[in-house]
């Protein structure tokens, strides 16, 4: 799914994907961040969509953390079936929201309820408009055009490590994967590059999240570290030439380690070590 077009003179929301895991109690900067991002004349309006989770209670529990982090208006919208994308009353609310956010759970569910639907075309046009879209775990890899639907743990790439799907499409520019250095996942990052070079990968820890602005610079925030993956200027992949369980050869990749302040340009691929330069 391609993002939507941004308006001549308009600017694009922010994009933020978090690792899972993120601090909600004793100091939750990253959601506080959230909600500062999605303030208006009004307060801030934030949709939270749980549809990833099958846990009854996860709306309600971040419907109560945004509203402890000083959001003046916050509903959670459980889409559980496809026909939900569709309803008239849920999209009107969406569109006097100021933010979206996507909680955890299963991709995949995010992916074949809401994927096509009138909800999803309105949350891109949304962040094309200038409303901030965030999420966390699954609903952090459903940003972005292509996704990381499962895989396989492990630091070396193989050719079955990882499947792709349709996400949300948001922006092109990069694929996402979460609870990153926990759950040993760079191989699958990779290997979804070998596959889709264009893209920057993103791999997130947990309770960290790169808050991605209009210019297309991404900030990160939160204790861990957000691993980035540049495959522009990869010399050879060996991925058209290697059975399924084998392990892929790539040249030329470049790896960045980025930790809260530091900051990469995804149009210009250039990472800076930002306000830690500074110290």
């Amino acid at each position: 799914m391609c993002p939507s077009k941004v308006a001549d003179g308009g600017e694009r929301g922010y994009i933020v994907p978090i690792g899972g895991a993120e601090e909600k109690e004793h100091d939750p900067r990253i959601l506080k961040r959230f909600v500062r991002l999605c303030d208006s004349k009004d307060g801030a309006n934030i949709i939270v969509i749980p549809t990833a989770s099958r846990m009854e209670d996860t709306g309600r529990r971040y419907e109560g953390y945004f509203r402890e982090l000083g959001a003046a208006q916050v509903e959670a919208l459980n889409f559980t079936e496809r026909s939900d994308g569709n309803r008239e009353d849920w999209l009107e609310k969406l569109t006097r929201a100021t933010g979206v956010f996507f909680t955890g759970g299963d991709q995949l569910r995010l992916s074949t309820i809401l994927g096509g639907t009138k909800a999803a075309k309105l949350i891109r046009q949304a962040n094309a408009a200038g409303v901030t879209v965030g999420g966390t775990s699954a609903g952090a890899s459903i940003l972005s055009e292509h996704m990381i639907a499962f895989g396989s743990e492990g630091g070396s790439p193989r050719a079955d490590s990882v499947r792709l799907a349709p996400g949300l499409g948001l922006t092109n520019r990069f694929i996402i994967d979460q609870h990153f250095r926990q759950r040993d996942r760079l191989g699958r990052l990779v290997t979804a590059l070998a596959y889709n070079p264009f893209s920057v990968g993103i791999g997130l820890d947990e309770d960290t999240a790169a808050f991605i602005g209009p210019d297309n610079t991404l900030e990160v925030e939160g204790s861990g570290a957000v691993t980035v993956v540049d495959a522009d200027g990869a010399e050879f992949s060996s991925m058209a030439q290697v059975e399924e369980n084998e392990p892929v050869c790539m040249l030329g990749l470049k790896v960045h380690i980025l930790v809260r302040g530091a900051t990469f340009n995804l149009h210009t691929r250039r990472a800076s070590a930002g306000s830690l330069a500074k110290r």
